[in-house]
């Protein structure tokens, strides 16, 4: 799904409801934003939700007012995050991937909550189905169980004689385990070996390419998630450095990975068209 199209459906759902309000210019609508990655990452994203703002008839500054938080990657800030924000009472909360919706549902039932890039709302308990959902939960999925697979399918397709896979993966997001569970159903079928690396920190990246290269792993797998969308060119120096084919569904990553061929790195990223890269 192309960004601004898919931004300027969540605006459009999220922030309907506010436009009576515009009507009455001495009260500025006021929304809450708290993200799992760092500004400079989320500036495209925030950048197109502010376009579809404009849009709307809504003037950052003038008619509405947003309260921004920036997890840095990082899963425990986003509970203080959601509390302040219900604290202030805004009008609506704006999530970007699972642990932040889910930190958001924890903190207010009154307040609507409208997700983005939130993976498997019903296996990670965000709502309670997608007809209906229920509560005060609201918003866009950004995958499926079933892409999971697939995904480790492309990269047997581009890595063919692959038989060991290092998965980047992070336990303290709970859309993760879900997607880690079924590409270790797809590895059962291509006859791959994962090697699972739960890594919670960036400190922990090193340790867990001298993991992979003690293991001999033929290439790497990085599940989506907000804490390596925030250090792909890291993650992708120490592909680099370890000579290991690599995937994480962001293209930066991939052209910060090309230009260490020189030194043997290969990059097999992702393109738009697998989905999009804001981070579950």
């Amino acid at each position: 799904m192309h960004r601004r199209s898919f931004l300027a459906g969540l605006v459009g759902a999220g922030a309907a409801p506010l436009v009576a309000d515009a009507q009455q210019p001495a009260k500025a609508a006021r929304v809450g934003m708290f993200l799992g990655t760092s500004p400079a990452v989320a500036a495209p994203n925030i950048e197109a939700f502010r376009h579809r703002l404009r849009e709307l008839g809504y003037v950052e500054g003038q008619n509405i007012a947003i309260e921004y938080r920036f997890a840095e990657g990082g899963v425990a800030p986003l509970a203080t995050f959601a509390t302040e924000l219900a604290r202030l009472k805004v009008d609506v909360i704006v999530t970007w991937g699972t642990p932040a919706a889910k930190a958001a549902k924890n903190a207010t039932t009154t307040i609507p909550i409208v997700m983005a890039a939130a993976f498997d709302p019903v296996g990670t308990g965000l709502v309670a189905s997608l007809a209906r959902p229920g509560g005060n939960v609201t918003g866009v999925t950004s995958g499926s169980l079933e892409l999971s697979g697939k995904i480790l399918e492309l990269l047997k397709e581009v890595v063919p004689g692959v038989a060991r896979v290092a998965v980047l993966w992070n336990s303290n997001n709970p859309a993760l385990p879900l997607m880690l569970a079924e590409t270790q159903v797809a590895a059962r079928a291509l006859r791959v070996h994962l090697q699972p690396l739960d890594v919670h920190d960036p400190n922990e990246f090193e340790g867990a390419f001298s993991a992979m290269t003690r293991e001999r792993a033929g290439a790497l797998l990085v599940l989506n998630e907000q804490l390596f969308l925030t250090h792909p060119e890291r993650i992708a120096d120490l592909a680099a450095k370890s000579r290991l084919p690599a995937m994480l569904n962001l293209p930066r990553f991939c052209g910060h990975l090309r230009s260490h061929e020189s030194a043997g790195g290969v990059c097999h990223g992702q393109t738009e068209a697998a989905g999009v890269h804001e981070g579950v």
